[in-house]
């Protein structure tokens, strides 16, 4: 028996078929959460500056 690139691909491809038959395209699933800001960065103070203040 000759396997052919065609069958494996179909035996794949079918549960993924399968499931948006159901579910629908796009799959209904959750954004992902809300990036949170960073922290601030803080600048280094030298000293010759530190001594102006």
């Amino acid at each position: 028996m000759k396997l052919h690139w065609k069958r494996p691909l179909f035996y794949v491809l079918l549960p993924i078929f399968i499931f948006l038959a159901f579910v629908g395209f796009p799959p209904p699933f959750a954004p992902p959460p809300a990036t949170r800001p960073g922290q601030e960065q803080s600048e280094k103070v030298d000293k010759a500056t530190r001594e102006r203040r």
